[in-house]
């Protein structure tokens, strides 16, 4: 089974806005692309992907795409995460299946994207990855990749759950602890920051980045 893993990226510049109390631009610029490289080497390192899409307008995410050997398409318009995720799934026509992630989950590991994968019961499915307030959504896996049409977004946990039984799909829920630890408040740097600081492995350009901030904190 060929599977794909798709990867919307925002422009750096406009990402992590409800960082902007706590963090200046150039640091939520500089967080977000350390995130992003930490993904991009989670997934190369992961045997059961067999392609990565990157869906972007960010150059300086094109160039971290193309230098892991992901496919890199073009999202000049940035219309959201759900229609990105479409371009990125409409760009892997041959695959049997595709994972849908975000870009700021930078604590995973191979074993977890393992885990999400192996989650499926079989095709045609649907996995749903909840956040880690149980109500969005942080990972798709679609068996085959139109099994549903991907609703990101709040409250999307139910409402994938809804599409897949209006389809008459199998839908389950894999609660994975790194994917559930994405970045978008103080509150959630701070939940990783923790998470980070008791593990070993993953995450290397966050952690420095993080060092970074720390630093210029004191």
């Amino acid at each position: 089974m060929t599977t794909t893993a798709v990867l919307p990226v925002k422009r750096f510049a406009n990402a992590k806005q409800r960082l902007a109390a706590s963090l200046p631009a150039d640091l939520r610029r500089s967080l977000a692309e350390a995130m992003v490289s930490d993904v991009l080497r989670a997934l190369r390192r992961t045997k059961t992907i067999d392609e990565v899409v990157v869906v972007t307008a960010e150059p300086i995410a094109a160039a971290l795409a193309t230098s892991q050997g992901a496919k890199v398409v073009g999202d000049p318009e940035e219309r959201g995460h759900t229609e990105a995720a479409l371009l990125g799934i409409a760009a892997a026509p041959g695959a049997d299946r595709v994972l849908l992630l975000p870009g700021d989950c930078p604590a995973l590991a191979p074993t977890d994207i393992e885990a999400v994968l192996g989650a499926a019961p079989g095709s045609p499915s649907v996995v749903v990855v909840p956040d880690r307030h149980g109500t969005g959504t942080n990972a798709l896996v679609l068996t085959p990749p139109d099994a549903i049409r991907p609703a990101f977004g709040p409250g999307s946990r139910a409402r994938h759950d809804e599409l897949a039984a209006e389809a008459g799909i199998r839908a389950v829920v894999a609660s994975v602890d790194a994917f559930a630890m994405d970045v978008d408040t103080p509150e959630d740097l701070a939940t990783l920051r923790d998470a980070l600081a008791s593990a070993r492995g993953t995450a290397a350009s966050t952690r420095g980045l993080l060092g970074r901030i720390d630093t210029a904190s004191r």
